[in-house]
């Protein structure tokens, strides 16, 4: 057996290339960590995805991953599928984030989602995750929902993490807008995938919130809309507003506990059903470039809100392993609530991801 596998390594290397290599073993590590890591997720179901990995890695020596499932849908499609980014785990210690990613893609193979393509991210902070307890910051205490390239960054992201956080270490936005490597390679995705539609999961505030040119959802499943507004260097401002891309953003009840299973699948529904209504169809071919460069971007504008209805929580999963209990982070006691910039909120609005 010594001899065995050096050997099927090197058949591989030579079939596949080393860089191909590298980018396989990660990705079969990666899963069986998040299959350790959290309950809702399976390793074995985690290993029979296409999953690629980035070469380059984070600063504590993590890759991004991501897997495309292009549409193939029946009866074909008479022009180019809609393509749909989805983006878990930008914050470190929201775990449910990252599991339900996981259950759509037990669900993207059916009927309706088949008629879109998609691009799905499901953790893209891997050194949140995996610093014990987990953090909302990358590797480097940067923020990366503060830290994309949006136009208004360098005039006001720095005086707002001072004036309205205090500073607050879980929402540093970075030295300069896009300093980040997942920053910079998840708006490389964007350049790359030229979205119709961005999904972006969060935990814990129970709701909705959506950014963009069409018209916005009002429920997903028991998620009501509240219009949260946008933030210096957040996606909803880069995607939303800068890039005219549709941006919504769930957030779930519970950071370390998954909805019912009944609820995840209202859910999806719904939003399925929102998506064939109102996500715009491509003008031109889908992309097909599989290997995104990281491209940062600069240059745009502002948006309203609205009230939540209170959600009574059904059995859920715990999504950190028997014997690891680790509550989520919670902001300093004497932390100023994080108010959206250009808009106005709802007086009982939370603090937003």
């Amino acid at each position: 057996m010594k001899t065995v596998i050096p050997a099927m390594l090197a058949g591989l290397s030579m079939l596949l290339g080393p860089t191909a290599l590298a980018a396989s073993t990660a990705t079969q590590a990666w899963c069986d960590y998040l299959g350790k890591r959290l309950r809702s997720v399976s390793a074995e179901a985690c290993h029979r995805q296409p999953f690629m990995a980035s070469t380059t890695l984070t600063a504590r020596g993590n890759p991004l991953v991501y897997v495309d499932h292009p549409a193939n849908p029946a009866p074909p499609l008479e022009g180019p599928p809609r393509r749909v980014l989805v983006i878990g785990g930008i914050h470190g210690d929201e775990l449910t984030s990252i599991s339900i990613v996981f259950k759509w893609l037990d669900w993207i193979g059916e009927a309706e989602p088949a008629r879109y393509h998609w691009r799905i991210i499901p953790l893209a902070n891997p050194d949140g995750l995996k610093v014990r307890p987990s953090t909302r910051v990358n590797g480097n205490g940067v923020d990366l929902n503060r830290n994309f390239q949006t136009p208004d960054w360098d005039e006001n992201a720095q005086a707002y993490w001072v004036k309205r956080t205090r500073k607050d270490p879980r929402r540093y936005p970075g030295e300069k807008s896009g300093s980040e490597l997942e920053t910079q390679w998840l708006q490389g995705h964007i350049d790359d995938f030229q979205p119709n539609l961005i999904i972006s999961v969060h935990a814990p505030y129970n709701l909705l919130d959506y950014d963009g040119p069409v018209p916005k959802p009002l429920r997903f499943g028991r998620l009501s809309l509240n219009r949260l507004g946008v933030y210096p260097g957040s996606l909803g401002n880069y995607g939303g507003l800068h890039k005219r891309i549709p941006v919504i953003t769930i957030e779930l009840p519970n950071a370390t506990a998954m909805p019912s299973q009944r609820d995840q699948r209202a859910m999806w529904d719904d939003m399925l059903v929102w998506m064939s209504d109102h996500v715009p169809q491509p003008v031109a071919s889908s992309p097909t470039n599989t290997q995104p460069v990281a491209a940062p971007a600069q240059a745009a504008t502002p948006l309203e809100p609205m009230t939540q209805e209170p959600m009574t929580q059904e059995p859920m999963t715990l999504e950190h392993a028997p014997g690891q209990g680790e509550p989520r982070e919670s902001p300093p006691a004497a932390a100023p609530r994080d108010v959206p910039v250009a808009k106005e909120h709802a007086a009982s609005e939370p603090i937003a991801d």
